[in-house]
């Protein structure tokens, strides 16, 4: 690694040496070749762009798939001094201008943003006028197919080579099977692109699966009471509200997040978490990549993920410190059974995709042979709710469609509250000699053409300016409203449906069936991994882990649940009257069930249950109205 790079790390990350894996990657940008890169969850691979985008003139472009990404990246950069941005649909037109324009005379250094971002042509005009160095292309196993987050903009990432911007491509991913990596290299068409591959394993992680029916206590008894940092992950909203209110319920402080949150509860609940407020986090998997958090302890799954690439990445949130951390998975038949039933309400089969084909064509009154050129708004609930579609299985076939280039699917758009002032000019006017409508006044002097159109408006920007809070804003708006002064449309989030291909049915899906076909086989080979290695009780964790994603592991870690039950019964380092005596302390202090037991002893399930029964055939133990184990007492 040149001078100059090894300068610029001991500056703004303060490294004395450089000896991590880094170093390769960084040395093969600065040559400017296309170069893939694996590492594991913490690995540090934002260094990987970070370091040669600051030894070179220019700009670096990143490509990101998530909004809180982006913003813990740029405020990460922008607290060490380095100019950074990210353009996103917060920003207006007239403010992405300016963005740009401190892009290009404003010795920035980071352009944050996102792959449907890339696809509008005002951005693309924008990109050709300033100098890139580097595209990095964050999180790339979005690209695949057979990756577990597959976003089909990320597709288009390959236009940048049509805008004649030849900088080198950095592609970065924790987690990469060998198909995942070749899509990679193809989808981004990159030119002989060196492979930098490092080991996905994480030592410090104990990787425990828990054989249990009864969730609630076995959780309680295994999270960690020294109010240190854990993520807890379940699969619906309403099992993770429940799930939180029971542990604060029980002297805990944790918050909730679920993709179903207002914005501003889901950045009060990250905050919480962030500060350590609240300690623990209770998450669907909508909280996910880019969660920037290094000392999170315990990492829970209350369900089975959906597969062994999700798995991996959401485990890899724990101990990115490099202290201890623990992964717990729950596991038992009726997950097992429920990880199979979200798998076929969500599978797509051929039949599935030509219903959602033809209903959307019946939904959207579009004739045979036309192809209409308007963007349609579109509800996917509604949609489902008319043609009696499951919605999980209607959303995948979508994204099937888009895949295939039938169709564009742009879910989540935010779409900018609208004003329009009803009055007249004069009446209006006359209303804000009373100083209570300082946001009237305000509105008139920010936005042009206001009395005659809905004008799209920034919430935030005009909060700032009130110098109140944007739900208190909101608020004043609502107000307005209702005293007839003005029209006013909240903020909302729509999708968006657009054809590119003229409407033919049947000769449409024949065209894609075979494709269909082997997408719906990839997604049940991830389900036969997932459950494989769920019931698997033989060899090492983490060596099967591994070998899933190519890598082979030469001896078992020694601390994932199997290889420490396969240590207890090798080397007898307890005997059975020193277990029954610990045993006995424990339930000295107060009641216990099976599972909190199993929590508090070094030992395996199967070995404290035997000692337990006879514990009870002694008559030393009992249980008790609330079906706990407690110390028996003799008369």
């Amino acid at each position: 690694m040149n001078k100059k790079a090894l300068q610029i790390l001991q500056k703004y990350w303060h490294y004395n040496a450089f000896k991590a894996p880094q170093e390769e990657v960084i040395t093969s940008v600065l040559n400017k070749q296309d170069t893939i890169v694996i590492m594991p969850t913490g690995g540090g691979k934002s260094l990987c762009y970070q370091v040669p985008a600051m030894v070179n003139p220019g700009v670096c472009l990143v490509i990101s798939p998530l909004l809180a990404l982006m913003d813990d990246q740029v405020n990460h950069l922008q607290s060490k001094g380095i100019k950074a941005i990210a353009i996103t649909s917060a920003l207006n037109q007239e403010e992405i201008i300016q963005a740009f324009d401190n892009l290009q005379f404003g010795n920035y250094k980071f352009l944050y943003l996102s792959p449907e971002k890339l696809q509008s042509d005002f951005i693309q005009q924008k990109l050709r006028q300033l100098q890139i160095n580097l595209i990095a292309v964050d999180e790339a196993h979005c690209i695949s197919e057979w990756g577990h987050d597959f976003r089909p903009a990320y597709l288009k990432i390959h236009l940048l080579r049509a805008l004649d911007i030849t900088a080198p491509i950095i592609a970065l991913t924790a987690t990469a099977t060998k198909s995942v990596i070749e899509d990679i290299h193809k989808q981004l068409a990159l030119n002989n692109a060196v492979l930098i591959q490092k080991s996905l394993q994480r030592p410090n992680i104990d990787l425990k699966i828990i054989h249990t029916d009864n969730v609630y206590p076995q959780l309680k008894a295994l999270i960690n009471k020294k109010k240190e940092p854990a993520i807890i992950y379940a699969s619906s909203r309403n099992r993770v509200k429940n799930y939180s209110d029971y542990l604060n319920q029980h002297g805990f402080e944790s918050v909730y997040y679920h993709g179903g949150l207002p914005k501003e509860d889901k950045n009060k609940a990250f905050d919480q978490w962030m500060s350590e407020r609240k300690p623990i986090m209770v998450a669907t998997n909508a909280f996910g990549m880019g969660i920037d958090k290094d000392n999170v302890r315990q990492v829970f799954h209350l369900d089975i993920p959906q597969s062994l690439e999700n798995y991996m990445q959401e485990s890899g949130r724990a101990g990115r410190d490099g202290a201890k951390a623990t992964a717990y998975l729950f596991v038992n038949d009726h997950l097992i059974e429920n990880l199979k039933t979200q798998y076929k309400r969500g599978a797509v089969t051929v039949d599935a995709v030509k219903k959602v084909y033809t209903s959307l064509n019946q939904y959207l009154y579009i004739s045979y042979g036309s192809q209409p050129d308007q963007k349609f708004e579109f509800n996917l609930t509604e949609f489902c709710a008319r043609f009696k579609l499951v919605i999980p299985q209607t959303y995948n076939a979508l994204k099937v469609l888009e895949k295939e280039g039938v169709l564009v699917f742009e879910e989540g758009f935010n779409k900018n509250s609208s004003i329009k002032i009803m009055g007249r000019p004069s009446q209006i006017l006359a209303i804000n000699k009373n100083q209570k409508n300082a946001l009237l006044t305000l509105l008139l002097r920010t936005y042009g053409g206001i009395f005659e159109n809905y004008v799209p408006i920034n919430e935030t920007f005009l909060a700032s300016r009130l110098h109140v809070k944007p739900q208190e804003l909101r608020q004043m708006l609502i107000k307005l409203n209702t005293h007839e002064w003005i029209d006013y449309h909240p903020q909302r989030t729509v999708s968006h449906l657009q054809f590119l291909m003229p409407r033919e049915d049947n000769y449409t899906i024949n065209r894609i069936r075979r494709n269909i076909k082997h997408r719906l086989q990839i997604s049940k080979d991830k389900l036969t991994a997932m459950i494989n290695f769920v019931q698997h009780t033989e060899h090492c964790r983490n060596q099967r882990l591994l070998a899933y994603f190519g890598e082979t592991l030469k001896k078992p870690c020694g601390n994932c649940d199997l290889c420490r039950s396969k240590k207890t019964i090798t080397s007898s380092r307890i005997s059975q009257k020193e277990l029954a005596v610990n045993i006995l302390e424990l339930l000295k202090k107060k009641p216990m069930s099976v599972e909190e037991l199993v929590a508090n002893l070094n030992d395996d399930k199967a070995t404290i249950i035997s000692q337990l029964r006879q514990l009870l055939d002694d008559q030393k133990i009992t249980l008790n109205l609330h079906q706990k184990l407690t110390l028996r007492t003799h008369d």
